[in-house]
């Protein structure tokens, strides 16, 4: 009887070891790698660049500076993927969307622009330029191009304009309303001083809205990949 106590026992003791025993996994995480990026951006005629939401920098010459066409490199640390959002700016004098208002060269100027993203240490090209860009354009004018060369174009021309929306640089920010970029030959922009000092990657475009001239002001955003494209 004693024996038969004793398995009786020993069998409980494994059936609760059993019980209460748990199963452990190990998850394998791969630790996200910074790295330094540069950015090469020529603009017509200005630009700010934000990474992540965070501003790396921007143009350093002034819009109002007359023909202020230049090529700019920033440098900047991140994580891939990451989210580039950009202003930029064509020139004008006032919100007539006007330049050169009072002489014989008053007219509407026209924008455009170009960028790319390259890692520093490896020298691969992670951003770059082109249809996929998501734009909004924030300043229009003049809505009418009649009013080109009125006498009068700050009370004759009429203008749209809208504020930046709150939290639009930031990765969570929703840009699906927002309007695909279009891409531009060198010759419909124009492009000047500085747009030949760069190499520029085989794929990276010159792009704007869909209205060179009207179009002022318009906001970009781009979601790079977790590798590089093409």
């Amino acid at each position: 009887m004693k024996k038969k106590l004793s398995l009786i026992a020993l069998a409980l003791i494994v059936l609760a070891s059993c019980g209460t025993q748990k199963t452990s996994t190990t998850a394998t995480t791969t630790a996200a790698t910074t790295s330094t990026f540069t950015a090469e951006v020529w603009a017509d005629n200005w630009f700010s660049l934000y990474i992540n939401g965070v501003l790396v920098g921007e143009d350093s010459v002034p819009v109002t500076t007359e023909k202020s066409f230049n090529a700019e490199t920033i440098s900047f640390t991140a994580e891939l993927p990451f989210t580039i959002a950009m202003v930029t700016k064509d020139f004008k004098q006032d919100d007539s969307g006007l330049e050169y208002i009072g002489t014989d060269r008053q007219q509407m100027g026209d924008g455009g622009f170009i960028a790319q993203f390259t890692n520093t240490q490896t020298g691969e090209v992670v951003a770059y330029t082109n249809s996929d860009w998501q734009g909004l354009v924030i300043h229009r004018a003049p809505l009418d191009k009649s009013c080109e060369k009125s006498a009068a174009p700050e009370t004759e021309c009429q203008s749209s304009i809208a504020s930046e929306p709150e939290g639009w640089s930031v990765p969570s920010f929703s840009d699906t309303s927002w309007t695909q970029a279009l891409e531009y030959p060198a010759v419909a922009i124009g492009v000047k001083d500085g747009y030949n000092d760069i190499s520029w990657a085989k794929d990276a475009r010159l792009i704007w809205s869909s209205d060179l001239e009207i179009d002022n002001t318009i906001l970009w955003r781009y979601s790079t990949l977790s590798s590089p494209p093409g």
